[in-house]
């Protein structure tokens, strides 16, 4: 491609909705490749959980920024906008058409929307703290600390209302005199999936997740990180944590990840209405109105 400003197509949508295989079937028709935007498939040895591309849909389609970085060593959102940014502009000198494909939507906004996060790693104990207070509670707190973040932090979102908390409790100072934007020169078509059926496709995928081996991933993560790392406090892994060591049996662990994958999936579309407004996709051929959109964005 050698128009200007560059071309950047993006494909959000919350978790299970098929972003992975619709992906690789755009990037097969457009002859590009995939930079996955996800804020755990960047770990090595986390591929079960995260619902990683297969090794084959991986040989398919390239795929970058995946298996970047060891589970030991968190990246945060300033990290991984750094190598994000340097991947896509390499692919954008190469005369490649960038392709951004996840779900972390505080991720994929950093790249696009260039913007400049506080280096604040995750404060998992803080956090802990701050879901068990409450939404309610927390926008309340917020409201006392950094009253300007909740002008542009939906009451509803608790994901950036913790974000903004700890924060402001780690550094003292507030997020909203901490950030700015300055976004990338690129001209971005966001498409979005958003399925009917999204609670049935994600108890399914729960379901395969424990019956692929998420308890023996699990397992070896703990062996060869130790019981405290962090990322097993994520949805799927703590559960699955739970099963090894006789807190919680399959299906209670099954039921568990499949209840808090949906909360999760309610605030990702939460964001993605609120902070992406995507064109969103026609369920009944979702390729088919892809390539539609693209071809129109790309002439």
């Amino acid at each position: 491609m050698s128009s200007y400003p560059p071309h950047v197509i993006i494909l959000i949508g919350p978790t299970a909705s098929g972003k992975t295989e619709l992906a690789i079937e755009i990037a097969e028709y457009f002859k590009t490749r995939i930079h996955n935007i996800d804020s755990r498939q960047i770990y090595k040895s986390m591929d079960i959980g995260t619902a990683k591309p297969s090794k084959n849909q991986q040989k398919k389609i390239k795929h970058f920024l995946i298996d970047i970085e060891e589970p030991i060593h968190p990246m945060n959102v300033k990290q991984f906008q750094k190598i994000a940014q340097k991947s896509i502009k390499k692919e954008i000198k190469q005369d490649n058409l960038p392709f951004l494909v996840g779900g972390s939507g505080l991720y994929m906004n950093s790249i696009t929307k260039g913007f400049f996060v506080p280096d604040v790693p995750p404060q998992n104990n803080l956090r802990r703290q701050f879901e068990e207070l409450g939404q309610k509670k927390c926008w309340d707190l917020l409201k006392n600390c950094d009253p300007l973040s909740t002008k542009t932090i939906n009451f509803a979102d608790q994901i950036r209302t913790i974000r903004a908390l700890e924060v402001f409790y780690v550094t003292g100072k507030p997020l909203s005199t901490l950030k700015v934007q300055k976004p990338p020169g690129w001209k971005i078509l966001e498409l979005g999936i958003d399925r009917d059926n999204l609670k049935e496709r994600i108890l399914q995928r729960t379901k395969n997740m424990f019956l692929s081996g998420i308890i023996e991933e699990t397992n070896h993560l703990i062996s060869k990180y130790g019981f405290d790392l962090p990322i097993l406090e994520t949805i799927g892994y703590r559960e699955a944590r739970d099963v090894l060591h006789n807190h919680s049996t399959i299906d209670k662990a099954i039921e568990l990840t499949t209840t808090k994958t949906i909360q999760f999936a309610k605030r990702q579309k939460t964001w993605f209405r609120n902070k992406n407004n995507p064109l969103w996709l026609n369920n009944k051929n979702l390729l088919k109105d892809a390539i539609i959109k693209i071809e129109s964005f790309l002439s």
